[in-house]
């Protein structure tokens, strides 16, 4: 049977068709729809881990002891994950290991844009690149076969485009979900100095033997048509060729690490002019130069953004093609928190009490846009805490003015060691957990604060007081952020002590509660826009008649503004 699947989905598939046992994952866009479609198959056991260095401790484990494992992530996650990555490319694996990684050129929803094709090529393990979502499901296999053939695990690197858009994928039966027998190889897989040395040798070993097998594997094929333009590509860039450039040779590749020299020096025989098309960085290009072969590439293509077939066209023939306009154009929607978001009424405290805050990956991460502007910096998952023990030291006086803040997810993936240094270290800042029971910005993942398992189990939830006690907090508050008087001077408090603090904001996101409340009404407003500064998308002015205006569809009865409102202008259905 074919149906129509994203790329993760196909992947989520592929987990299931070629005997995956074990998934884990932290979810992070453009990853994470891969583990929640591997959650519906209850064949597979999944997880959502605390941050992505764990989930890839827990795949190694997995396939260390024998049961084929998978484990997902978005580019950055790689960062995290690289330190038992690069150990168990000397160990191997008993059982197949891949690992998803999932770039996001044009940084959609990303803070850097970085090319991990090269993590594949620093760790010495074999590198695999769907093009569409057929592929996306065969190469799990194909990463199988790899991992178990070379005992080691393998990257399958997708891009965004790859994970979200959907072809056509033919699905058939799984097959056994095979567990081989665990047996005690110390000398294998404890790596001490003396053992990895000897395992280093073994790598080195491996990776000839990947160069000869790269020669022939079938995702790397020539596609012969007119000699005079050879191309060189691979992943979603070949979709860009295909459709850009449709009359010109290409030697598709799917297996990138490493390259296959021989296949390359021979299409590179057949054809005139050779290209290398591929988004982000010169990796192919760069060693088919160093094999002597000349190509042109980058001088073309730029090294960042999303490449086009409308690009590759133009940058090969000088024709772009015929333009296609729109019908109309497009209003600019910048994000936003949206309306009832229990993390915009901090923001606008914080703003109120000009602060300096330290900020942090997630939803709350828009506390930087206009018109709350409350946010200093933000670097990467856990840099809230960390960064603003930093600030402190470089000007101690920032201490009375000083708050990092970061969700509970966030605090549970990197947060908790950086609180631990500030209580070590004797710093004074303030830090911010802003509970709102859910992962919310990759579309709300449970967490092992929400009391349930990614497979919809109970689980303990993380008690954050006693959690932060332990770390040696002695001041730990908890407000309702909606509580904005309460708010602003538990903040005000905690941040003139003397020592380190906690704030814990709880309220639920306000896409995972069944709203109850009627939208507020205006009475009688004097034109002030003092409610505007909160940012909220339900909120906007009436210029002609200066007056502010409640959009009923958006507003959720949050009453945040009731409380910046200083004349009652803004009431609840039914008031006077």
């Amino acid at each position: 049977m074919n149906t129509l699947m994203t790329g993760n989905e196909a992947i989520a598939r592929g987990a299931y068709e070629y005997g995956i046992s074990i998934a884990a994952a932290y979810p992070g866009t453009p990853s994470t729809e891969i583990l929640e479609n591997i959650a519906k198959y209850p064949e597979v056991y999944s997880q959502w881990s605390p941050n992505e260095k764990v989930a890839a401790e827990v795949a190694v484990g997995a396939a260390i002891a024998g049961a084929r494992s998978l484990v997902a992530m978005k580019m950055v996650g790689v960062n995290v994950a690289a330190d038992p990555l690069f150990t168990a490319a000397y160990t191997g694996t008993r059982a197949g290991l891949v690992l998803i990684s999932a770039d996001d050129p044009g940084m959609h929803s990303s803070q850097n844009e970085q090319d991990n094709r090269y993590y594949a090529a620093f760790a010495k393990i074999p590198l695999l690149e769907p093009s569409d979502s057929q592929e996306c499901k065969d190469m799990v296999g194909l990463a199988l076969a790899i991992s178990e053939e070379f005992d080691t695990p393998v990257m399958l690197r997708i891009t965004t485009r790859v994970a979200h858009s959907q072809s056509m994928v033919e699905l058939k039966d799984p097959g056994e979900r095979p567990l081989k027998a665990y047996e005690k190889d110390a000398r294998k897989y404890v790596m001490l100095p003396a053992h990895g040395r000897a395992r280093r040798l073994v790598v080195a070993e491996r990776e000839k033997k990947l160069a000869e097998y790269a020669e022939s594997v079938s995702v790397n094929r020539m596609e012969m048509s007119d000699p005079a333009i050879g191309i060189i590509t691979a992943g979603i860039s070949y979709q860009y060729v295909k459709e850009g450039a449709p009359g010109a040779s290409i030697l598709k590749l799917g297996l990138t690490n490493p390259l296959p020299e021989q296949l390359i020096r021979d299409f590179a025989a057949k054809v005139g002019r050779l290209y290398v098309v591929e988004e982000l960085e010169p990796y192919m290009e760069n060693q088919i130069r160093a094999m002597g072969i000349e190509v042109t590439g980058k001088e073309l293509f730029p090294p960042y953004g999303e490449l086009s077939a409308r690009l590759v066209r133009e940058k090969l023939t000088g024709d772009p093609g015929p333009a296609v306009d729109a019908p109309f154009e497009a209003p600019i929607r910048p994000p936003v928190m949206c309306p009832g978001c229990p993390h915009r009424p901090v923001f606008y405290t914080l703003k109120q009490l000009k602060l300096v805050v330290s900020g942090d990956i997630g939803c709350y991460t828009l506390g930087t846009a206009a018109p709350l502007e409350a946010m200093d910096t933000c670097i990467c998952m856990g840099a809230s805490v960390s960064g603003a023990l930093g600030m402190e030291k470089a000007h101690p006086e920032l201490a009375e003015k000083m708050v990092a803040v970061i969700g509970d997810s966030t605090f549970m993936h990197s947060g908790v060691t950086g609180l631990m240094d500030i209580v070590y270290n004797g710093g004074n800042t303030t830090v911010m957990i802003l509970d709102n029971s859910i992962t919310a910005m990759t579309g709300h993942q449970e967490n092992p604060a929400t009391g349930k398992t990614l497979m919809g189990q109970p689980a303990p939830k993380v008690d954050f007081v006693a959690l932060v006690k332990a770390l040696g907090v002695k001041r730990v508050s908890e407000v309702d952020p909606f509580e904005l008087e309460e708010l602003k001077q538990v903040i005000k408090t905690e941040v003139a002590a003397k020592e380190p603090s906690v704030i814990i904001t709880r309220r639920p996101c306000a896409l995972i509660i069944k709203n109850t409340e009627k939208p507020l009404e205006v009475h009688d407003c004097t034109g002030c826009k003092m409610c505007l500064k909160l940012g909220c998308p339900a909120l906007s002015f009436d210029e002609a008649n200066k007056t502010a205006v409640v959009d009923a569809a958006l507003c959720t009865g949050c009453g945040v503004c009731m409380e910046v409102c200083k004349f009652n202008a803004l009431r609840k259905a039914g008031e006077a």
